[in-house]
């Protein structure tokens, strides 16, 4: 998104209170219209209760491990895991682990599918820093500018699911679908996430489907599509 765009997306944002510019640094946080509406969402329908049973449906149909994740204040953070039985459990992400924005299947789905604002000064931090990273380590699948970016949210946003290979974990590949609320905001993700060669991360394939039909099913008990 060029930056005249997401300057108007600000403007229009800031007009109707969904974010408010700070005074003393210029920078944008969620205003209080956007707070409300988090509240009301909250309010109205418990994602948490709704994903908690067709996780532990997944683990066990996939037998591989399954994550809750949402939009914290510091990025897509997990708040609820599921261990298909038998498994190693991923010990490095953690209940209340905060992922990468662009390194994650969680984070490329929240850039994906939130306004820009809620991510933007997230997403110019992150960009800065995979430039840095794929200059000394080499070039790789995750987006390094604005076009690459863009590139991939279209991807995912056509696809309805988002992946992300050996990057967030060595050797582990993820896949991520959207959990939206009446109006269309994503509120929540469910994740799987298995090694490499074990786990099928097809997009089109039968676990990618299994794990879109159950996000879309919580979606319309969320208000979506009515």
């Amino acid at each position: 998104m060029s930056a005249a765009n997401v300057h108007y997306y600000l403007v229009s944002f800031q007009a109707v209170g969904i974010v408010r510019q700070e005074e003393d640094t210029g920078c944008y946080a969620l205003g209080p219209y956007a707070l409300k509406l988090g509240l009301a969402a909250i309010e109205q329908f418990d994602v948490f209760t709704a994903a908690r049973p067709v996780m532990t449906e997944l683990a066990d149909e996939i037998g591989q491990t399954v994550f809750l994740g949402v939009w914290g204040n510091r990025g897509p953070t997990i708040i609820y895991r599921v261990e298909a039985g038998g498994n190693r459990p991923i010990l490095e992400l953690r209940v209340g682990s905060v992922l990468p924005l662009l390194r994650s299947a969680l984070g490329r789905n929240f850039v994906a599918h939130l306004p820009p604002a809620f991510s933007e000064e997230l997403v110019v931090a992150a960009l800065k820093e995979e430039r840095t990273r794929q200059e000394r380590e080499g070039p790789d699948d995750t987006p390094r500018d604005r076009a690459e970016l863009e590139t991939m949210l279209t991807s995912i946003r056509a696809a309805g699911i988002s992946r992300c290979r050996d990057a967030l974990l060595a050797n582990f590949t993820s896949l991520s679908a959207p959990i939206l609320d009446q109006t269309g905001l994503m509120i929540a993700a469910i994740t799987l996430m298995g090694p490499i060669g074990t786990m099928d991360d097809d997009l089109a394939g039968p676990i990618a489907e299994a794990l879109r039909s159950r996000a879309a099913a919580i979606s319309r008990a969320a208000g979506w599509g009515d």
